[in-house]
């Protein structure tokens, strides 16, 4: 086969799972018939000290010139995976664990699909015809795994990683419309890796966005979240706007392209969102979803002041409901959907550089909970992403005043110092909306400084009194 490279190239070692098999094959039929392909082959090119100083070959794909579920069965028998095989026979693939690491065969095997499907009809081929169906040249690239040896079945995957250009084996438009997710995965690529797109690619995209609509929630939702979790997200989501692919996954945000702000703002609402995402760093999906959802209603309660001043009142109450709609529309978990909702409801809240009271700070940590520092980190960014001469919030007050309350108490003790149960017994009441209202007046007395938290007994004279003197 053309296309082999020296094995003495610089290169990632392979993880123990694939030195564990190629022992195996070794002497065997199946030697030398075994390769990895994909990521963890590209990775280990372009990252040979380690991505990120980890290890590469995280994600283990092995292609088998031959029956790739005869070989698993061997590796079974053998003793060498950690427990049996997952065998989905109808697409040449199986899956098992060996060392802790989940690997992946398949049967070097080309593909057909039909108009509406993303599920192809498959059969054996050459390791050729197997690299022309994959996504990407860079993602083609093979490695033996008794040698090491690299090889090139379109003798252009190694050229396209020296010059980091992502390009499609086939027409970018026949690869993209037969897998349309691999639209999503081109844009990823390019932003995680720091590739420039071939030429034609993001025609392609453009003409194929529409073919979206084939593919699941739940897929289209895990590229999207790789996407939001790397490198450069606000720069993904700026292709996804000149591609078509927002049009297709988030017409939401369509109106906000344009929207203008109002003196405090030198950025329409679209591009203000970007330069949101952009400043938030912390490698959290919430936090960065909520940079992204936390002006999208911007445009749905816009009203303009007789100055004609543009004013959006409630469009955080609003903005949380979208991130709700939209984010369930992705099949996105309850848990994540929830933490997106509360930072895009509370982003408003500290307004812009009023004094911040220590009662303020204790409502701040009750209502933020976990979420606090992702809270600060957003209106940080939202902020920073103002008109140059626009107020500024003193952050840096309210983290002062945030520490010095903390040193004092915690979220779990701004609460009642009465028990339910503890109020009904000192009133003699039943239950019922009033042990409610008296918790909620107790709360109220902490986290205004009255009460101190936990403080039972002037808790218990505190709501004698009130209870006294409301009758």
């Amino acid at each position: 086969m053309e296309g082999r490279y020296a094995r003495d190239m610089r290169i990632a070692p392979f993880p123990s799972a694939v030195n564990r098999i190629a022992e195996a094959v070794r002497s065997t039929p199946f030697s030398g018939k075994v390769y990895a392909v994909g990521g963890s082959v590209r990775d280990a090119l372009l990252y040979p000290e380690g991505l990120d100083g980890a290890p590469v070959g995280d994600d283990i794909d092995l292609v088998v010139e031959g029956d790739s579920g005869a070989l698993v069965e061997f590796l079974v028998e053998a003793g060498i995976t950690d427990g049996p095989a997952a065998v989905y026979a109808n697409f040449g693939t199986a899956q098992v664990r060996v060392d802790g690491q989940k690997v992946e065969f398949v049967t070097a095997r080309k593909e057909s699909y039909r108009g509406e499907s993303r599920k192809p009809e498959v059969e054996p081929a050459s390791l050729l015809e197997d690299a022309k169906r994959r996504d990407f040249t860079v993602n083609a690239l093979l490695r033996n795994i008794e040698t090491g040896e690299i090889v090139d079945p379109l003798q252009s995957g190694l050229e396209d990683l020296e010059s980091k250009v992502l390009r499609t084996p086939l027409d970018p438009s026949d690869t993209f419309s037969e897998d349309p997710l691999r639209m999503l995965r081109a844009i990823r690529f390019i932003h995680k890796l720091g590739f420039k797109p071939a030429p034609g690619l993001f025609e392609a995209i453009q003409a194929n966005a529409h073919r979206l609509e084939i593919v699941s929630a739940e897929r289209i939702q895990e590229e999207f979240a790789k996407t939001m979790l790397g490198p450069n997200p606000a720069r993904a989501l700026r292709d996804y706007e000149s591609t078509g692919l927002l049009a297709q996954i988030f017409p939401e945000f369509l109106p906000t392209i344009g929207c203008d702000h109002g003196p405090f703002h030198h950025l329409d609402v679209w591009d203000h969102t970007l330069a949101v995402v952009e400043k938030v760093t912390r490698p959290s999906l919430a936090l960065r979803l909520a940079a992204l959802f936390h002006d999208v209603a911007k445009p749905e309660t816009k009203t303009i002041e007789p100055s004609g001043r543009p004013r959006f009142f409630g469009h955080e109450t609003r903005g949380a409901e979208v991130a709700r709609e939209v984010l369930n529309r992705l099949r996105f978990s309850k848990d994540l959907i929830d933490q997106v909702a509360h930072l895009v409801r509370h982003h408003m809240r500290l307004g812009s550089a009023v004094p911040f009271s220590s009662t303020a700070a204790r409502r701040l940590i009750r209502d933020m909970g976990d979420q606090l520092e992702e809270f600060l980190e957003l209106v940080d960014a939202d902020s920073r992403s103002h008109h140059p001469e626009a107020p500024r919030l003193n952050l840096q007050a309210v983290r002062d005043k945030l520490v010095e309350v903390q040193q004092t108490v915690t979220v779990n003790e701004l609460t009642s110092p009465l028990t339910g149960r503890e109020i009904m017994d000192l009133l003699k009441i039943d239950g019922g909306p009033k042990v409610g209202v008296w918790k909620e007046e107790l709360e109220e007395a902490v986290l205004e400084g009255v009460l101190a938290p936990g403080d039972k007994e002037g808790a218990t004279a505190y709501l004698l009194a009130k209870a006294t003197n409301s009758g």
